[in-house]
């Protein structure tokens, strides 16, 4: 483990899941799409920063820009002169299948049986392999990307079906794990969500629009009137006709939103499983101090993602909330390799502490988990450095000790802190005088139980597909180059 926390200054890899991605798609009679789709892209910015992009369609034509980088990065006004048309989809990328590479950067265009195709999703096919060797097989597809959205894309481009329902659901019966899929054809927006619902999918409407989005925040962004989620295994078609919508009759009934959506992922503004994400951690902060009390002076958040279980937690136990750290929101976008006598100020580029307000106190010190544990140990360092008397840690999630597989970037078995070793070598390891862990009943007791429809699998073990234990991100690049 200590080989882990000496780090280059210019990449500490954070202690918390990564983020996946984050999809939109936007009809508008008043023309203006791509333009929408940008703004909802800029809302869903947090769900990953590798690499964006937006496809728009005219009526003829199907055109993409994406490239590597953030949306304000990639999207200058001249980018938008080719991307005409009421309907435009968008995509915003952290890498869960295939390279950070500008092959990858999506939505991806194909051209298929049923003209072009422009796709984009959030999610992890894991039989991508499997299916990407049937179509070399069938249909002599030749791919360009090394990211399971490509074998999407090229599933649905040949597809049989009179329409779009019956090809997305001929998809559906052959793609096993999570997906949130927009479609941009030159004349029909399409939308899909996995049948476990895995991954979050929202719809809106807008001047006579339509908008569906990874989370609601971007509606409010691009001023849409949120309407409600998908359900799982619903698919929605906007063209000429309006919009309809169809539900594959094939799932299980079996729900499993991503629990650390509500966790960790969402901006506290969206609205998710039914509830505001900002008050859903709330109240986990709330449930942590029930099960976790301790004598202290001061209630403090890791911020921004524990901010609000922080609060709740204070308002819980009585004790005062404060900010005790502040956050450098910019670390993480440089390359620049620091000199060695550098590294050794570790997570120092992201956290810096509010000495007059922790000074001589007894902080309880609220975050959202703890995947590796490369990063608590540093910040409790830095925190008794700036006077705190005491460090108690309580983490408003249950401890994880398995990976995930549908399309949550976090880290292998052997990389997992609470898989291999025990609560008391954790606290030992992280420095804290004391470790608390919110339970997986006090979790499920906040979210609504079986009834909310969540996959904890990380936690528990008790995935909601099949799936193989040595799955890899880059399983799609190992097996091989791809058909000429």
């Amino acid at each position: 483990m200590s080989s882990e926390l000496e780090l280059p200054f210019g990449r500490v890899p954070f202690d918390h899941p990564n983020e996946e991605c984050g999809v939109i798609g936007v009809f508008t009679p008043e023309g203006d799409a791509s333009r929408l789709a940008f703004f909802g892209l800029f809302a869903l910015q947090h769900r990953g920063q590798e690499s964006a992009g937006i496809a728009a369609a005219n009526g003829e034509s199907v055109v993409v820009h994406a490239e590597m980088g953030l949306v304000t990065q990639i999207f200058r006004e001249h980018d938008f002169y080719p991307l005409v048309g009421d309907m435009a989809i968008g995509h915003t990328r952290y890498s869960t299948s295939g390279s950070s590479e500008l092959c990858n950067a999506q939505p991806l265009l194909v051209d298929g049986e049923h003209g072009q195709l422009a796709v984009a999703n959030n999610g992890n096919i894991i039989n991508a392999v499997q299916l990407k060797e049937q179509l070399q097989d069938a249909w002599g597809c030749t791919f360009t990307s090394t990211t399971d959205t490509e074998v999407i894309a090229q599933m649905l481009a040949h597809a049989v079906g009179s329409s779009w329902e019956e090809r997305v659901f001929q998809c559906m019966r052959q793609l096993e794990g999570a997906y949130s899929i927009v479609i941009q054809t030159k004349d029909t927006m399409i939308a899909a969500r996995d049948p476990l619902g895995i991954r979050p999918l929202c719809l809106g409407k807008m001047n006579g629009g339509w908008v569906v989005a990874s989370e609601s925040c971007a509606l409010d962004h691009i001023g849409a009137e949120y309407l409600r989620e998908l359900d799982p295994g619903e698919v929605v078609i906007v063209d000429g006709n309006g919009l309809r919508t169809a539900t594959w009759s094939g799932g299980t009934g079996r729900q499993a939103l991503c629990i650390f959506e509500l966790i960790y992922f969402a901006r506290p503004d969206s609205v998710m499983a039914g509830q505001l994400v900002h008050s859903a951690r709330q109240q986990l902060g709330a449930e942590l101090a029930r099960e976790h009390p301790v004598d202290a002076d001061l209630v403090i958040g890791i911020p921004d993602s524990s901010t609000a279980a922080a609060v709740g937690y204070a308002q819980e136990s009585g004790i005062s909330f404060s900010e005790g750290l502040v956050k450098n929101r910019y670390v993480g976008r440089t390359f620049i390799e620091p000199e060695q006598r550098l590294r050794d100020l570790g997570v120092r580029q992201k956290f810096n502490t509010l000495v007059e307000v922790i000074q001589g106190k007894r902080l309880v010190v609220v975050d959202d988990s703890i995947v590796r544990g490369t990063t608590t140990p540093h910040v409790v360092n830095l925190l008794k450095k700036g006077g705190a008397k005491e460090v108690h840690m309580r983490v408003c999630a249950p401890p994880i000790k398995h990976p995930c597989f549908m399309g949550v970037d976090m880290a292998s078995r052997d990389e997992l802190l609470a898989a291999n070793n025990s609560l008391e070598e954790i606290r030992a390891l992280v420095g804290a005088d004391s470790l608390g862990y919110l339970s997986v009943e006090g979790l499920m007791k906040v979210m609504g139980g079986t009834k909310g429809g969540f996959c904890d699998a990380c936690f528990t073990g008790d995935y909601p597909v099949p799936i193989q234990l040595e799955l890899s991100k880059f399983a799609l690049e190992q097996a091989g180059p791809a058909s000429d």
